[in-house]
């Protein structure tokens, strides 16, 4: 296949949305696809024009107001069609699609190339997180405008398939999220970097994310004085300064990724996201692989990958009374939480991202084979006047 992807974030911010494309990347190289992908400028200097055997197509964009390494492409629709003309896919995977994806999910709508839409984040609930809730509404129509227009949209998650259909939006089906389980393994553990953290053998609560307003970080505030634990967050972003304030007796280490996250998620004794705003919540599905129980929200995509009393706990969004019973009660029992962690391990064991890459190249394959074929002319010798 000719396949163009339009990334809304890409290399060299490291988030869910690249997290994804990437292994995709991988699985389309070794298919012998062709690949363009469209994103956003980076920082002069700090990204490749190609990456695992597609060429990267940057396009002017400027720094997110208050969360600089997050770039926005500037530009109109013109400018997108021209770039899709040139290149001829066979289909548009659009990422994330929000301010870039809506100029390309028109422009290859004009031009009849059937579209491929992956709703990843949950942008219209972001707002009353940050301050403009007024802006919600509006954010809204714009994720309907873009997948209604879409030939097809992948959701990773039960809420996220519902959340869509009760918006109308049509052709939604799902998509999950695979995972790596060879590099996210329990074996992965080391003493040492545990010694390192809780040198008195303390519990260790682990956290990995972006240090951002909407993950929520500082309800883990409510963890505060939990008898022999220590709190770990991993990653990086905007919120560090104020969440080492409210957080004094955590640990941060800093974006981690490769086999230094591996062994990190792999020494956690339990892991917790407060997120209320996850589509699927990949994190949780690596520690998972890694063989931490988890503690989650209980909306989202941690509804789907945590199964109450069994490789987890979900507790009621908000309820940080809830969230702190939740983690005593596995911090607090070797026993249950050991048993926890091995229904964790064996749950993902089916999610390789080969087998979800190999799904996604299908649902390519049945928006291109719904593209009406162009009529054929009628011959001379068939012609009526």
């Amino acid at each position: 296949m000719r396949i163009a992807i339009v990334a809304e974030s890409f290399l060299p911010l490291m988030n869910g949305v690249t997290h994804s494309i990437l292994r995709v990347l991988d699985h389309l190289q070794e298919r012998g696809d062709d690949v363009l992908v469209i994103a956003p400028s980076a920082q002069e200097g700090a990204a490749a024009g190609q990456v695992k055997g597609a060429e990267v197509h940057r396009l002017p964009a400027v720094p997110l107001a208050g969360y600089t390494n997050v770039r926005v492409a500037m530009g109109g629709v013109y400018r997108v069609k021209r770039i899709l003309a040139d290149y001829a896919p066979d289909v548009v995977h659009l990422a994330s699609p929000f301010v870039l994806g809506w100029r390309a999910v028109q422009a290859a709508h004009q031009l009849g190339i059937p579209t491929v839409a992956i709703y990843q984040t949950e942008v219209p609930s972001y707002a009353a997180r940050y301050g403009v809730p007024f802006l919600e509404n509006w954010a809204w129509n714009r994720v309907e405008n873009i997948h209604v227009l879409a030939s097809r949209t992948l959701v990773p998650s039960t809420f996220a398939l519902n959340q869509l259909r009760g918006r109308g939006i049509p052709r939604v089906r799902m998509w999950r999220r695979g995972v790596d389980t060879a590099r996210f393994s329990p074996e992965k553990r080391d003493d040492g970097w545990r010694a390192s953290v809780a040198p008195d053998g303390e519990r260790i609560i682990g956290y990995v994310g972006r240090l951002a307003v909407e993950k929520q970080v500082e309800d883990l505030s409510a963890l505060a004085g939990i008898p022999n634990t220590r709190l770990v967050v991993v990653g990086d972003g905007p919120q560090r300064a104020a969440l080492e304030a409210a957080l004094p007796q955590a640990a941060f280490t800093g974006f981690l990724g490769g086999e230094d996250l591996a062994r990190t998620v792999a020494s956690f004794d339990l892991f917790v996201h407060p997120g209320e705003f996850e589509t699927f919540c990949q994190t949780i599905q690596e520690a998972m692989a890694s063989g931490v129980p988890v503690v989650a929200t209980g909306r989202g995509g941690p509804l789907d990958l945590v199964e109450n009393s069994r490789t987890g706990w979900l507790y009621e969004p908000g309820d940080l009374s809830a969230l702190r019973a939740r983690v005593q009660d596995l911090v607090g029992d070797d026993a249950k939480r050991r048993a926890f962690a091995a229904a964790a391990h064996a749950s993902v064991q089916d999610r390789t991202w080969p087998a979800l890459c190999t799904e996604l190249v299908r649902h390519y394959s049945d928006v291109i084979a719904a593209v009406p074929a162009p009529p054929r002319k009628a011959s001379k010798a068939g012609a009526t006047s």
